[in-house]
């Protein structure tokens, strides 16, 4: 049976708050409880079996608002452990089946209540569907269309509520914000034809560059490219400090000088691993500026166009570190190569404002590159907690002159040290996947 809305009144007030390392904060009233389980499901289990134990104390279904890495959802609640999602009307043919909720034993005097989920019927017949028309006269064979079905499957639900659900044998649709990561998703795995390269830039330093190469290089790499981060600074850049370095040395002036072997038609894909830093996690290599400290070289232009040949060999998308002075020689080469820009900046004034003035430098530096900068990514990324209305307010002074602005939360694990893009929290990293998807539809 379905759960009668008409009886659910506005309070009390529920609220379930699921955080990801298994823990979580039920409201009721504005009277917080916390709640812990030794997996997902045993804590979402524990959070139900309170909401039943109120529902009866009320004597009529109750209203929960849910809230955890998949998004927000809205569920009802019986007092005889029914559960419904509000935004899915069931089917008239649907019919109700428990699912038991074992642990609440840390509740007492609650009894072990079951959940109903409305579920559709498997073997309720459909309208009957009309006759087949009988055509009058033959058509020609080459007229026909295919017979394949067109329409996309799309999966059930695995993250949230609903993915506790499926797990027990169920197949409830997945929720809004799960089909929009799903989708970004999709674009940062898509191949394209070609290498592409992307130029992350900004003429000021500390604005993050060398985090939002890694985290984007992390994001494709995971999701299946072929991904090389490129430090393209003239002296040393800090892309190497940031990422791990595997059992060599080597650097971008290594490629540069051994650059024949390496385009040489007898030279195999793993001949640039002598060269590049592999990225263990992430899945995806780094090239590595200069580090030695009593050298005096400086990358050319002549030497970014050898290095972009060797690595779009090598690789399906490269990622460009950058240097601050946008007048040197190997920083105006790298805009010549790139198919796509990222501007990142922090929330601190002179970053945003070096931000602009590169845009606006690129806009009027030649018609090609005035086209790459009004499809920008712009990325604004919180360097400090509670940046979120300032990081809205920078995101909407960009937004009128770019592609794509996007906002990524504080994470301490990008302070300082080894970027790890799987240390991240599950916010910054869907932030991350956002930027990525913003990347690959330009691309």
């Amino acid at each position: 049976m379905a759960i009668d809305k008409s009886l659910i009144q506005p309070v009390p007030v529920i609220s379930a708050i699921i955080n990801s390392d298994d823990t979580g904060v039920l409201s009721i009233d504005s009277a917080e409880e916390a709640h812990t389980g030794a997996t997902a499901s045993e804590l979402r289990q524990s959070l139900m079996g309170r909401v039943f134990v109120e529902a009866a104390k009320h004597g009529r279904p109750v209203r929960v608002s849910t809230m955890d890495e998949a998004g927000l959802s809205t569920l009802l609640c019986s007092p005889t452990g029914e559960v419904e999602v509000e935004d899915e009307s069931p089917a008239e043919d649907a019919h109700p089946v428990e699912i038991p909720l074992r642990d609440t034993q840390d509740l007492p005097d609650t009894p072990a209540v079951p959940v109903t989920v409305q579920l559709q019927h498997p073997s309720t017949p459909a309208a009957a569907a009309p006759a087949p028309q009988v055509p009058t006269s033959r058509r020609a064979l080459r007229e026909a269309g295919s017979f394949l079905a067109t329409a996309a499957t799309r999966e059930p639900a695995v993250k949230g509520f609903r993915g506790l659900v499926n797990t027990l044998g169920f197949s409830l649709a997945a929720s809004a914000p799960e089909l929009g990561e799903r989708q970004d998703t999709a674009l940062v795995s898509k191949h394209f034809a070609g290498t592409r390269v992307v130029a992350v830039v900004n003429q000021k330093g500390g604005s993050n560059k060398t985090p939002t190469v890694a985290n984007l290089a992390a994001v494709f790499g995971r999701n299946g490219a072929s991904v090389i981060g490129w430090d393209n600074n003239p002296t040393t850049g800090t892309l190497g400090w940031r990422t791990q370095q595997s059992d060599h040395s080597r650097s971008a002036l290594d490629v540069i000088a051994h650059a024949e072997d390496l385009l040489s038609p007898t030279a195999q894909s793993a001949d640039i691993n002598a060269y590049v830093h592999h990225q263990n996690t992430d899945k995806y290599d780094v090239l590595r500026s200069d580090a030695d400290v009593a050298g005096t070289h400086e990358v050319s232009a002549e030497e970014v166009d050898v290095l972009h040949r060797v690595l779009t060999k090598y690789y399906r998308l490269v990622l460009m570190d950058s240097g601050n002075n946008h007048r040197s020689a190997e920083w105006n080469r790298m805009i010549d190569h790139a198919d796509q820009l990222v501007v990142p900046t922090t929330n601190e004034e002179d970053r945003v404002e070096a931000a602009l003035l590169t845009l606006q430098g690129l806009d009027l530096r030649c018609e090609r590159s005035a086209v790459l900068a009004s499809n920008a990514v712009v990325v604004v990324s919180e360097r400090q907690s509670g940046e979120g209305r300032l990081s809205r307010e920078t995101a909407a002074k960009f937004r009128p002159y770019v592609r794509a602005v996007k906002v990524v939360p504080f994470d301490p694990a990008l302070k300082s040290g080894q970027i790890r893009h799987g240390a991240l929290k599950p916010a910054t990293r869907r932030a991350w996947l956002a930027v990525g998807a913003a990347v690959a539809s330009g691309l």
